[in-house]
């Protein structure tokens, strides 16, 4: 049992399983805004058996795919694979119990959400390959995990509306200005490397600028997202709050000085997904 609790602990630690906090929670209030209130058990757990087998799937895959840059890369040197705490089989068996689980709560949600489904899993496993060929791959993964609010919102209509793409578009740029913040750590070696960056394509300075406009746009995505889904006042403020702790992300990580990317990157950005969730339940809820 301590072996098997040991390796179960060793399978969360290599998916970084904590991270989910940055996605399931816009996919929980992409539920609640399509809702306009809680749209019941069933649908909340197949939402959430969604993002856990995406989230785990596609980050094991990424491990998966990446290990031999991993294992170049001294910041990722220490990471499961390289250093042979799991072996590749059981990485790849651990993504496919994860793409099962997505497919399992796809085809129990609605049939729009199953006819997305191989559109869904096409973005999940190409985000590790998009940095072998474009610096664009931070948008990608925008695009991929900020999904996670369409998941949320057609599991509960089963159709497309204005505010779904809004909110979509907003927490893409939200995730893809952090991905850039994050990338600014392995500047050097993507470089050496080739490996596509926006750091290694334009420069600390101008990734910051960039990261800077992503959120930006973000925070403009999320008003536009309350204006068409008609929020009240608990909306608004929220998103005022969350534009001042994107601020002070920002304020954390200079050109010449990156040692809190890490602290911008966790701390700052788990405070904008809850908040956000926050923000939305708040509204639709009381």
């Amino acid at each position: 049992m301590v072996a098997l609790t040991s390796r179960l602990k060793t399978y969360l630690d290599l998916v970084r399983f904590e991270h989910t906090l940055f996605a399931l929670p816009f996919a929980y209030g992409g539920m609640l805004l399509a809702a306009r209130g809680w749209p019941g058990w069933e649908v909340f757990t197949w939402i959430t058996v969604a993002m856990v087998g995406a989230r785990t799937g596609a980050m094991a895959l990424n491990r998966l795919i990446d290990h031999h840059i991993d294992a170049a890369n001294p910041r990722t040197a220490g990471r499961h694979l390289p250093r042979g705490a799991v072996k590749p089989g059981e990485v790849l068996a651990l993504a496919l119990v994860g793409l099962l689980l997505l497919t399992l709560a796809a085809f129990n949600l609605n049939p729009l959400t199953a006819q997305l489904l191989p559109v869904a899993v096409f973005f999940l496993v190409g985000y590790s390959y998009t940095k072998r060929f474009t610096w664009l791959c931070h948008f990608w993964l925008g695009l991929t995990i900020g999904a996670a609010t369409a998941g949320g919102w057609i599991a509960v209509t089963g159709t497309f509306e204005p505010a779904l793409f809004a909110l979509w578009a907003g927490t893409a740029f939200w995730l893809a200005g952090f991905d850039i913040l994050y990338a600014t750590q392995d500047y050097k070696f993507d470089r050496e490397n080739g490996i596509y960056s926006v750091p290694a394509r334009f420069g600390i300075p101008t990734a910051l600028r960039i990261a800077q406009v992503s959120h930006a746009l973000t925070f403009g995505f999320f008003l536009l997202t309350g204006v068409l889904s008609g929020a009240g006042w608990i909306y608004y403020l929220g998103v005022l709050g969350v534009g001042t702790v994107l601020w002070y992300e920002h304020l954390l990580v200079k050109p010449h000085d990156l040692s809190k990317v890490d602290q911008a990157f966790f701390q700052a950005n788990v405070v904008v997904s809850l908040g956000m969730l926050l923000t939305i339940f708040l509204d639709t809820l009381i």
